[in-house]
């Protein structure tokens, strides 16, 4: 029995690499299920497994280390089925760009719930900001505000021209870090300029939808020359959340959570409740309106806008 971290997931193989460095292709065989978690990928990348060999020919995943932490989505093609993106994460960042592609306010908001239900610190990136200027707008700047006040670290970069990626390789040394994102906003791109080495694959933005074209096809950890690692994702459109109650989603903001306990009520929903403080807050600004109705959308359990997310404050 052998020991390592998975470190691609195609779904059918696992690339696993162990202590000494070497890494072994692997699979799983029959049917392998997480108690309590109905996914589509039992294993993902970051997992800890334990492998043998099977005939002598074939290396096969026999058992999952306990996860620290993990982030989960929604399948968007199964809705009742949940993607496991990667696990045992010590931070996630997620790319924002405001145009080619767009990334929307809801999409954010989705994102940092998830990973804030599942203990995992995130930092925002805003790429592309050199071939943006004319985004540097109210628009732009209410967004960073937004999160800086809240609490969430927030970093201006631009791949081009390097900017401030000396401060992100900082955040990043002797950390595990997930890099998420839709296509299209620079993920892969990033990622070479971390590490010159790599030269993964990267394809311009759609002329026609303004979309990113999907270059990263499958989840993958690669080890940094400065410490640490980073484990790069495809590119998703939406992002569904996963067993939420709608008593639980106000903890997933923090801003919602410092006032709760102001509320009239304390399973305060805050929608039509008397007295409830993050109205108040809401109405006096506070909390930003788009905010308070990303967090409804949320609560509401409407899908809908999860599988195309667009920009909108």
């Amino acid at each position: 029995m052998k020991t390592g971290v998975v470190i691609k997931s195609t779904g059918s193989w696992y690339l696993v690499k162990l202590i000494d460095q070497s890494i072994l292709n692997c699979r799983i065989k029959g049917k392998f299920r997480i108690k309590g978690i109905k996914s589509t990928n039992p294993v993902t990348v970051g997992d800890v497994v334990d492998v043998e060999t099977s005939d002598n020919v074939d290396f096969i995943i026999k058992h999952i280390h306990p996860r620290k932490n993990y982030i989960i989505r929604k399948s968007v093609n199964l809705s009742k089925q949940t993607h496991i993106i990667a696990a045992n994460i010590d931070q996630v960042f997620l790319m924002i760009t405001f145009e080619q592609p767009p990334t929307s306010t809801a999409f954010i908001d989705r994102f940092l719930a998830t990973a804030e239900a599942y203990h995992i610190p995130a930092i925002l990136l805003f790429n592309k900001s050199d071939l943006q200027a004319e985004l540097q707008s109210v628009g732009r700047a209410e967004i960073i505000k937004t999160y800086t006040k809240i609490g969430y670290q927030c970093l201006e970069i631009a791949v081009e021209t390097q900017l401030n990626i000396t401060d992100l390789k900082a955040l990043m040394k002797d950390k595990v870090s997930m890099f998420s994102g839709h296509s299209g906003v620079g993920k892969s791109s990033l990622i070479n300029v971390l590490d010159s080495n790599l030269k993964l694959n990267t394809k311009n933005i759609s002329d026609q939808h303004k979309q990113g074209l999907h270059t990263t096809t499958f989840a993958e950890m690669f080890s940094l020359p400065f410490g640490g690692s980073i484990i790069d994702t495809p590119g998703i459109k939406g992002f569904g959340v996963v067993d939420m109650k709608p008593e639980e989603v106000s903890g997933y903001f923090p801003e919602f959570f410092k006032l709760k306990s102001k509320c009239k009520y304390h399973n305060c929903l805050h929608q039509n409740e008397p007295n409830c403080a993050v109205k108040e807050a809401v109405e006096n600004g506070w909390i930003a309106q788009w905010r308070y109705q990303n967090y409804l959308q949320i609560i509401s359990g409407d899908d809908s806008q999860y599988r195309n997310d667009i920009y909108n404050i």
